[in-house]
């Protein structure tokens, strides 16, 4: 059995990494934390032509069809630019429940797992929102938003209320869990993109910064801290990719999985991003230098679709 991914898939998402190299740079990440909607642009567009944003969506309403398998490298691409998009709640959340309205070209947000944030709904078209336990739609002119303040300025975050008689019922518990596992599955992949290009970063500044006449990447202090980076990236990312593959086939574990991988992925982020400050120094505070958005992003979305502490207790409860 071959458990790599096809050619196929690794073609596509060498295509996205070209696309967010060229089109998502650092600038449009600082630009988002001042813009209006604290969104890329036409980055967004972009990912809707090439078929990103509606591969989860069934064909027979204008998506590709595929699963998560298919869609887990691409978001950890989103992941390592910085996105800043609601491309979990979109993509990976609303696709297949909603898939006709997200292979369009309106944008959907959603409000669901316990959070009492909604990410970007200032600017959606449809929030998909959870109320015990069940999934509803509501139009964008039927809520009423409070804006919330977040660590990460790219992040627009607002509560929501809303009344029953402009929901449309869409899920009930089974959806309802599907749902949330497949966005704790989004930023676990995103914080695998976030923290390997924190990672770049560091390698690149120990390279290039020098004290008593050598680079400080050739201390013994610096590489351990990048090593141990390293591995803790290492041991997540099979378990983000055992997740979407259970997700795929319909794995019964699948819930399981999906918690074991965010709460390594949560983990190794936020190794990484201190490991990354540490070997940066001073400049890694500096809001002038880029570091900080990758890190506070790692910050925001390593409690978000459940911390590493609910997975844990997930597992946990699975296996007693």
């Amino acid at each position: 059995m071959d458990f790599a991914f096809s050619e196929d898939q690794l073609s596509f998402r060498d295509a996205v990494r070209d696309l967010l190299t060229r089109e998502c740079t650092a600038s449009v990440v600082r630009d988002a934390w001042s813009n209006a909607d604290g969104r890329s642009g036409q980055v967004w567009d972009l990912l809707a032509e090439m078929g990103v944003l509606g591969i989860l969506a069934p064909e027979v309403d204008g998506g590709l069809g595929m699963t998560m398998i298919d869609l887990v490298l691409l978001i950890e691409e989103c992941g390592r630019v910085a996105l800043p998009e609601p491309i979990i709640e979109h993509a990976v959340v609303c696709a297949p429940i909603i898939g006709g309205v997200v292979s369009g070209s309106r944008t959907v947000t959603s409000f669901i797992g316990g959070s009492p944030f909604a990410l970007y709904a200032d600017s959606c078209e449809v929030a998909l929102v959870e109320r015990d336990r069940r999934l509803f739609t509501v139009e964008r002119a039927a809520l009423r938003l409070t804006p919330e303040t977040a660590v990460d300025g790219s992040r627009r975050l607002s509560t929501l209320e809303w009344s029953d008689s402009d929901a449309t019922e869409v899920g009930g518990p089974l959806e309802a869990v599907a749902a949330f596992d497949r966005g704790a599955l989004g930023a676990a992949a995103l914080l695998l993109g976030l923290s390997h290009r924190m990672l770049e970063m560091s390698v690149e500044y120990a390279s290039e910064r020098r004290q008593f006449g050598a680079p400080i990447g050739s201390f013994q202090a610096i590489k351990h801290h990048l090593a141990n980076a390293r591995i803790a990236l290492e041991f997540a990312r099979p378990l983000v990719t055992r997740a979407a593959y259970s997700l795929s086939v319909g794995d019964p574990d699948a819930s399981t999985h999906v918690s074991m991988a965010k709460a390594q992925a949560s983990d190794a982020a936020m190794l990484t991003s201190e490991h990354a400050l540490q070997c940066h120094g001073a400049i890694g505070y500096s809001y002038e230098y880029d570091l900080h958005m990758w890190m506070k992003r790692v910050w925001a979305l390593s409690s978000s679709w459940g911390d590493a502490g609910l997975h844990r207790a997930r597992v946990a409860k699975a296996v007693l």
